[in-house]
């Protein structure tokens, strides 16, 4: 009986049941933060949290986004990689050119993005080959250009990274913006309620007459965007480009994305989730470095919160 009144609160409100168990998580993870560590529950630490996880957000919105129709994204970490070798050598030797550079870097992970989604169409080749071997070639030609940190940016570029209005990080503001806007996007707009459609079942949304194909080619160009948004954080935080910064990028953002609750398969999840899926690996990373925990054992960690999150939401799965 109280399962099904807890069941039909949830309809109610219309919340995801996802969403409720990451924020259950969250909670765990802040009320153990203010009790095993003096300097966890600060503002100031709360909001080197959010710079901090900045980068992983970007990535992870674009990972999201493609995951929502049916896909996924293996190149994600290597378009931040070339994306911050691509800005910071050309702008190094160009200084002039640091704004237009930034939209050129924008631009030119939406590229990389749409041939991923190209190529998936026309080939019938599942994305996950695609993109892993776009994630190769970009990878290769970044370290036939250099295999050491390289180019930089001016000075003031590094407010993106660092600098704060009223206290709050810039680039957390620009975080959870793009969060915003694509929520918005995927909840109100047409276009966007096609991306569960298509990830649902794309023979059905063609015949109720979406165009799936260019719903897509807009997932995959939207996921190479964001990439290189993340790699534009990168550039800022770090000052150069570096052939290695994106190495780890690809999986950390698949981790939101499973623990916010969106189905590997397609058609279902909130990217809301996927946000609060953020916050709270970096949370966690942020209490466990406190408490001086290898990060080995952190990698662990977040593999059984990712198992016991997946395991939670197949078994909710099933019985709503």
């Amino acid at each position: 009986m109280a399962y099904s009144k807890s069941r039909y609160l949830v309809r109610r409100l219309q919340l995801d049941p996802s969403l409720i168990i990451v924020i259950l998580l969250l909670a765990i993870v802040v009320i153990s933060g203010f009790v095993l560590s003096d300097r966890f529950g600060t503002t100031r630490n709360f909001m080197n949290v959010l710079e901090q996880s900045s980068g992983l957000g970007f990535a992870s919105i674009g990972q999201a986004m493609v995951v929502i129709v049916g896909g996924i994204d293996l190149s994600i970490g290597a378009v931040v990689t070339a994306s911050t070798i691509f800005m910071a050598a050309i702008v190094d030797l160009h200084p002039g050119l640091m704004i237009p550079m930034i939209f050129g870097t924008l631009l030119f992970g939406a590229m990389i993005g749409f041939c991923n989604g190209y190529i998936t169409i026309k080939t019938g080749v599942h994305p996950l080959i695609v993109t892993l071997g776009t994630a190769s070639i970009l990878n290769g030609s970044v370290l036939i250009y250099t295999l050491q940190p390289t180019g930089g940016v001016p000075y003031w570029f590094e407010e993106f990274a660092y600098g704060r209005i009223w206290n709050v990080p810039i680039s957390g503001l620009v975080m959870l913006l793009c969060f915003a806007l694509v929520w918005l996007f995927l909840r109100y707009f047409q276009a966007g309620r096609a991306f569960y459609a298509v990830g649902g079942n794309p023979e059905a949304a063609r015949l109720s007459g979406i165009q799936s194909n260019r719903i897509i080619l807009l997932a995959y160009s939207a996921s190479g965007f964001f990439a290189a948004l993340a790699g534009v954080y990168f550039v800022s935080r770090t000052g150069v480009g570096d052939p290695r910064i994106g190495d780890p990028i690809t999986l950390a953002s698949i981790t939101p994305v499973i623990i916010g609750g969106l189905i590997l398969g397609g058609g279902k999840g909130n990217v809301l989730g996927v946000l609060l899926g953020v916050i709270l690996i970096s949370l966690l990373s942020n209490l466990l470095n406190y408490m001086n925990i290898s990060t080995f054992i952190q990698w662990v960690i977040q593999g059984v919160i990712i198992i016991i999150a997946v395991s939670v939401y197949v078994h909710k799965g099933k019985k709503l």
